[in-house]
C-alpha cells in the first residue's frame, strides 16, 4: 500500500498493489484506493467499490476533477472510447500479442502487447494518471472520462504520477521489460488493457487508433481490423489517431469501396464511392433500405459531411444507432 496524500491523519489516498510472482500468466492486481478515519477505525474503499465513490466523493484530498472521472458511468453497447494508439499518430508499431487477458490467459481479453518505434509510450486519451507500484517503477494506469480507463505495464523511464492531469499524447514512459510488481515479460514492449468502470473489459469490439480488435479462440491470437484490413500477431499497425465520437470508418466487408447515394436506401442514385478504410464524419442518421455487413444487418443510413449517404452495414462506428443524431 503506497499512501500518496492525505488530510491530517484521518483520510488518505493511495495506490495498492497485490504483487504477483515472476512468472508467466502472473500479473500483479492494483487499485486506487481512499480511507477514513472513524471513532479509531479506518473505513477503507478500493477502486470499483461502492465504499471507494462514497469516500472519494467527500474527501478534501481529491480534486473535483478526481471525484467526476470516480464516479460510475452507463457503459452499455457503445464502443466508441475516443483512443488513439498508445504511440506516436502516424507511426507503425508491431504488435507482437493479440488480444488477451491483463495476466495472460485470463478472461477479459482486455490486453495487447504492442513494440517498436521510437519506444515511446503516450496516452491513449487525456486523463489523471497514477503511477501503480509502489517503487514509481513499470506501471501506469490513466483514467479518463466515460469511465474509461488505460493501463501501461513493463515500461522504464517512467513518469511519477499522483493525479497528474495527462493531455493525449503525454509521455508516459519508455517501452520496456520492467516486472517490479510481478509477471513476465520477453522484449521490450507495452502491455496495454482497457478498463471500464474500475474494471478490465473486453477490448475486442473497441476502437482505438482508427482499429478494431477482435478476440481469438485463444489468448494472444487476436487480430486487428482497419476497414478491412487485417493486422495478425507480429505485423504492425499503423496509428490513425482517435476517431472522433460522430466519425465512422468504411468497411466495404472485403471490397475496395462502398457506394454513396444522394438518399438513405438504394433506391436512390449512386453519388460516387468511399474506399476501404476512409474516415467519415457523420452529419445525421435515418433509416432505409436494409443491408448486411461484417457488424450485422442494419436499416440506418449515415448522412456524410459531403451530403451523401452511406449504409451503416458497411461502416464502423461503435454504435448501433445514430452517433450524430436522426436526420430531420
Amino acid at each position: 500500500m503506497n499512501v500518496t496524500r492525505g488530510a491530517g491523519s484521518d483520510q488518505v489516498f493511495g495506490t495498492t498493489v497485490a504483487l504477483a510472482p515472476h512468472s508467466q500468466d502472473a500479473y500483479p492486481q492494483g487499485w486506487l484506493f481512499a480511507a477514513r478515519l472513524v471513532d479509531g477505525k479506518w473505513q477503507v474503499g478500493l477502486e470499483g467499490e461502492k465504499a471507494f465513490s462514497d469516500l472519494t466523493a467527500s474527501s478534501p484530498v481529491m480534486s473535483t476533477k478526481e471525484k467526476q472521472l470516480f464516479a460510475p458511468q452507463a457503459a452499455g453497447g457503445d464502443y466508441r472510447t475516443g483512443m488513439r494508439l498508445p504511440f506516436a499518430t502516424g507511426a507503425s508499431w508491431s504488435m507482437p500479442g493479440g488480444p488477451h487477458g491483463w495476466a495472460g490467459t485470463d478472461t477479459p481479453y482486455s490486453s495487447v502487447d504492442l513494440s517498436g518505434g521510437d519506444g515511446r509510450v503516450l496516452a491513449a486519451r487525456g486523463g489523471t494518471a497514477y503511477t501503480m507500484c509502489g517503487n514509481g517503477k513499470g506501471w501506469i494506469r490513466v483514467i479518463h472520462d466515460r469511465g474509461y480507463a488505460t493501463d501501461y505495464y513493463h515500461m522504464f523511464n517512467n513518469i511519477a504520477a499522483n493525479g497528474l492531469g495527462v493531455s493525449e499524447g503525454t509521455f508516459l514512459g519508455n517501452i520496456g521489460t520492467d516486472v517490479s510488481c510481478g509477471g513476465s515479460a520477453s522484449g521490450n514492449h507495452v502491455h496495454f488493457a482497457l478498463r471500464q468502470n474500475s474494471a478490465y473489459v473486453g477490448i475486442a469490439g473497441h476502437n482505438v487508433g482508427g482499429w478494431v480488435f477482435q478476440n481469438a479462440a485463444s489468448a494472444y491470437n487476436g487480430t486487428a481490423l482497419h476497414g478491412s484490413t487485417l493486422r495478425s500477431p507480429g505485423q504492425t499497425l499503423y496509428n490513425y489517431g482517435a476517431l472522433g465520437f460522430t466519425q465512422g470508418i468504411i468497411d466495404s466487408f472485403g471490397g475496395t469501396t462502398v457506394n454513396k447515394r444522394t438518399g438513405p436506401g438504394t433506391n436512390y442514385a449512386l453519388a460516387g464511392s468511399v474506399a476501404d478504410g476512409t474516415t467519415v464524419n457523420v452529419s445525421c442518421s435515418k433509416n432505409g433500405t436494409s443491408h448486411t455487413g461484417r457488424w450485422g444487418t442494419t436499416s440506418l443510413w449515415n448522412r456524410l459531411s459531403d451530403g451523401t449517404w452511406v449504409t451503416d452495414a458497411f461502416m464502423w462506428t461503435g454504435l448501433a444507432g445514430p452517433v450524430n443524431g436522426t436526420c430531420p
